[in-house]
This record gives structure tokens, sequence and C-alpha cells, in this order.
């Protein structure tokens, strides 16, 4: 059964349940979220623990053995299983079902692996876990951009700090997409902090910059209109070593996305038809951000922007003059919304 990452700190002061699944792509908040099992089963007496890592070649016959035996040195215990690459195979989807169908007696299984998509999400072991009574799966979402001011608020709080509007927006711009950075330099800060408001001046002085930028999180600020944002991001991924090539190939395929949406409107198909109709479809946050960025471009525009992308292509294959960084910029700010002059 799904259980909301923000439950279960108080779920675990209950009986816990045979089996725990942590699924994410955040390692700070999936490590946490893993702490809390672990807490809570050593609170409840669970004081043997077994770890097994389901990497290429794992032996899944391991996890029944482990299933079936008794504890040799504790009436409780907790094992678990890790699964770094999110696929268990023909042998370990058996193994699985296996167990979940008759969980171990005094054992909490607790199961950590990668965020799963749409498509393994229906896979039959994944749907086992999903779905069964026996299990709790945790999806652990991560911060995005919005959110990062109240999530960085709230760890302030737990040390016993707060910070100054100004302070908050530098702790933000220099920790951004790193977690575990901004939890390290929150308490670096309560150490070094005189007093218990922060300023900027002592978060300039004390934060290292430590933010990191995905392809995916940039994409999704030009689509929200977020200029500013969408171009500190792509000075982040150049500054990480993120090639030309790969920025070029995000820009290009929202450019698409969004020029056969706005040729459907002007043959009469409304936006959220066309958005609902999409194969594959969009998920999450996605169809809003497409849609706002519909509000913002014409059809015309999106095809001069393809059109600028295909020089960028030529400059990065040195077949064409220029910077393709500096033609990525523009790129990136005008499907943000900046003003585009067709024929200049």
């Amino acid at each position: 059964m799904k259980l909301n990452a923000n439950q279960l700190a108080r779920h675990l002061q209950g009986p816990l349940a045979p089996v725990y699944v942590i699924s994410g792509d955040e390692p700070l908040l999936c490590q946490e979220a893993c702490d809390a099992v672990r807490s809570a089963c050593r609170q409840q007496d669970f004081s043997e623990r077994q770890v097994l890592h389901a990497d290429a070649g794992f032996d899944w016959n391991i996890l029944r053995e482990a299933g079936a035996s008794l504890s040799l040195f504790a009436e409780r215990r907790l094992l678990e299983l890790r699964l770094p690459s999110g696929k268990p195979g023909d042998a370990g989807t058996a193994a699985l079902l296996d167990y979940l169908a008759r969980p171990a007696e005094d054992t909490v299984l607790l199961i950590s692996l990668p965020r799963l998509d749409s498509k393994t999400q229906k896979s039959k072991w994944a749907k086992a876990l999903i779905e069964s009574t026996h299990s709790q799966f945790v999806a652990i979402w991560p911060v995005d951009a919005a959110q990062l001011p109240a999530w960085l608020q709230q760890r302030l709080a737990q040390a016993g700090l707060a910070a100054s509007p100004e302070a908050l927006d530098l702790l933000v711009a220099r920790t951004e997409g790193n977690l575990l950075a901004a939890v390290q330099e929150i308490e670096k800060l309560r150490l070094l902090a005189d007093g218990t408001m922060l300023d900027t001046a002592t978060v300039q002085a004390s934060v290292a910059d430590s933010a990191r930028f995905d392809l995916f999180g940039l994409l999704d600020a030009a689509l929200a209109g977020e200029r500013a944002h969408a171009l500190r991001m792509l000075t982040g991924l150049r500054a990480e070593g993120v090639e030309a090539p790969v920025v070029l190939w995000g820009l290009t395929r929202e450019l698409r996305l969004l020029a056969g949406l706005l040729l459907q409107q002007a043959r009469g198909v409304p936006a959220e038809r066309a958005i609902a109709q999409l194969k594959p479809p969009l998920f999450g946050k996605r169809p809003a951000l497409v849609s706002r960025a519909l509000q913002r471009l014409s059809l015309e525009q999106c095809t001069a922007l393809l059109c600028e992308a295909q020089q960028i292509d030529e400059q990065i294959k040195g077949q064409a003059s220029g910077n393709p960084w500096n033609g990525l910029a523009a790129l990136t700010l005008q499907l943000a919304g900046g003003r585009l002059t067709l024929g200049g």
C-alpha cells in the first residue's frame, strides 16, 4: 500500500508493517526515510540486522533463505534489501512475490530502490510492492525550486535557526539541487552563527556555492517562464560539464512539442484536449508547464526558435561560426518568454 512520505514518521510510531519500500532519487531524503524505519525497528526491539545488496549477479535464493530461516541472535530482526538498479529481473520478481505472499515472522524487510517510472510501476513485481497489504510503499520526491525555501526554513527551525528573507534567498541559490549540501551547511551555520537569526553576511561568509542542476529542471524553469532561474541553471549545467548537445536536445524536444500542440490549436483543437491526447502522455506538473508556455508562444515563434536550434547544432559541429553556449542562452531565454524579433 502507498504511504505518503510525510506520514511515515507517525506511521512508524505504531505496529510495524512486514515490508517497507523506499523509492526515490533524492539520496538525502531516501537515506532519512530508511533511517526512520531502522530507528523504529530498534525502538521495537528488532535488534538483529542483515543487509543484502541485490546488484548484478545477486543470488535471489539468499532472500528466500533469509526469509525462511529463524533469527539466531534475537527474536526480531531487520532485513534490508538494496536494489540500486531498480530491476530485479525474472528471478528477483519471483523471489519478491514469494516473500510478499508469506512474509517472514518477527522480521521487517526494508527495500530501497530508485524512483520507478510509470512503465516500471505497471510491472508485476512493482505492482505487488505498491498494492500488497503486507507492504508500505513510500515514494520520495525531490524538493523543487519552488519548494526549497519552505524546506530550508523548516530545516533551519529544526536546528534552532531562522533567516532573513535575503539570507534565505542566498541559501537557496547556493544549495539548490543539493539537499545534502544544504543540510551540511545548516549544521555548520548552527555551530558558527552568532545568535539564531541569520543575515546575508553570515550566509555569504559561511555557505559554499553547492548548487547542482539537471537538464529537466532547466526545461521546467523555461516552460514556466522563469527566465533568470532558467539562465542560472544553464550556467550551472555548463559549469558541471554538461555537454552543449545534451542541452540542445532538451530545448529542441520542448520546442517541437510546443510547435505540434500550437499547430493543433491552429486547426481548432483546444490546448487542454491536445495535451491530454499526447502519446506518451505528460505526467506530474508537465501538463501545467506546457499549457503555460502555449499561452506565451506562437507557432511562428516556435518555428523560428527551431531554426535557431538548427544553427546552434551547426555551431556545435563546427559547421558555422559562433559560440553555441551563447546561442543556447538566447534560446533558453526566448523559450522562457523573452521577446523574439523575427527576421533579425
